[in-house]
């Protein structure tokens, strides 16, 4: 995908692209012990005790003599683990907004509940993070390294000695895949995955896919460009590695697709377009970046931009490249995207 902090292609860059390519070695799973958990009648997870386990999609299982409690999530899969009823203590990555309102990416965190270690890509506190006796690590990995998202590379030795850690790989890959693994991580660590309100958001889910899939065999002539915002630079994502495009596609979206060539500096992930090249690939719906750390359409003030028919029609909506993987939230990405393509005119 693409993204404002990829002006520059560093590890760091391609990553908040949208995806990941060649970040070094994962950190190493080992064991420890802790808490179990069960559903409260808040639907929180309440710690129970017993063994636990779960082999993550680095092919690591972890082993704990309980349940953990003590649980230190990137703030993305904190939120998916949240709508299940699992509660973390800290988080780390974009989580609060200058004026102290939740990120994009918290979901709905109640963010005075958890410890910040880091409110932003690549920063977690090593010192708060041990202050929090923590049992176990959660990230997502966007490479096949299975390297922790947001882990500070300097730092990644000495939090991987502090507790043992869970990835769940969202790289090539259909986003129903990372879904079905945080479902069952959510399961394991004592979520009531047979309560109303889990059961429905699923039921929400597959009904948004079937809507999409409808909307996309009905338009197949409407073209749809996955883009992102920095103040140099205007990203296009491809769809071959991204969690979210790959099931669009899968479900019959007809994707602008940059140019092998363009993407090779990138791993293939996305090109890079300067602003008085925006206009390269005709698309009739723009999807967007929304994250914080990239320009939002509304603040874009580049006449290249304005003058896309896309734009000009009003054809342009939110999309989230970082998907925070309970069902509850991937249902809107459906049907915001079923709903632009139903109402979209030609105009590319």
């Amino acid at each position: 995908m693409s993204n404002a902090r990829a002006t520059h292609l560093t590890r760091r860059g391609i990553l908040a692209a949208g995806g990941a390519l060649g970040l070094g070695a994962a950190l190493a799973a080992c064991g420890d012990d802790d808490a179990n958990n069960g559903g409260s009648d808040k639907g929180e997870a309440a710690a129970k005790s017993g063994p636990w386990s779960f082999k993550d999609d680095r092919g690591t299982t972890v082993k704990l003599d309980k349940v953990p409690a003590n649980i230190v999530a990137f703030t993305g899969v904190a939120a998916a683990l949240w709508d299940y009823g699992v509660q973390v203590k800290g988080v780390f990555g974009p989580t609060t907004t200058k004026d102290g309102k939740s990120d994009v990416q918290a979901g709905d965190i109640d963010v005075s509940k958890v410890t910040v270690l880091g409110n932003e890509w690549g920063k977690l506190n090593v010192e708060k993070y041990a202050a929090l006796a923590p049992e176990l690590l959660v990230s997502t990995t966007f490479d096949t390294a299975g390297t922790l998202w947001s882990v500070p590379e300097e730092s990644k030795d000495k939090i991987a000695k502090l507790a043992p850690s869970v990835a769940i790989s969202v790289f090539d890959r259909q986003l129903t895949q990372p879904l079905q693994r945080m479902w069952e991580l959510a399961e394991s660590l004592g979520a009531d995955m047979r309560a109303k309100k889990v059961t429905d958001a699923k039921a929400a889910f597959e009904k948004a896919a079937a809507r999409l899939r409808a909307a996309a065999k009905a338009k197949p002539e409407i073209k749809v460009l996955a883009g992102s915002a920095s103040a140099e630079l205007f990203y296009v994502s491809g769809t071959n590695l991204s969690v979210d495009l790959e099931y669009f596609k899968a479900l019959g979206v007809n994707f602008v697709e940059p140019s092998e060539e363009a993407k090779k500096a990138t791993g293939g992930w996305f090109e890079s377009l300067s602003w008085e090249n925006v206009d390269k690939y005709p698309a009739d719906i723009v999807i967007m970046d929304d994250r914080a750390s990239t320009i939002q359409p509304a603040d874009i003030t580049e006449g290249t931009w304005k003058k896309l028919p896309a734009v000009k029609a009003g054809q342009v909506i939110a999309r989230s490249p970082e998907p925070i993987l309970s069902y509850d939230k991937c249902t809107p990405l459906l049907d915001n995207l079923a709903e632009a393509i139903e109402n979209a005119k030609k105009v590319s």
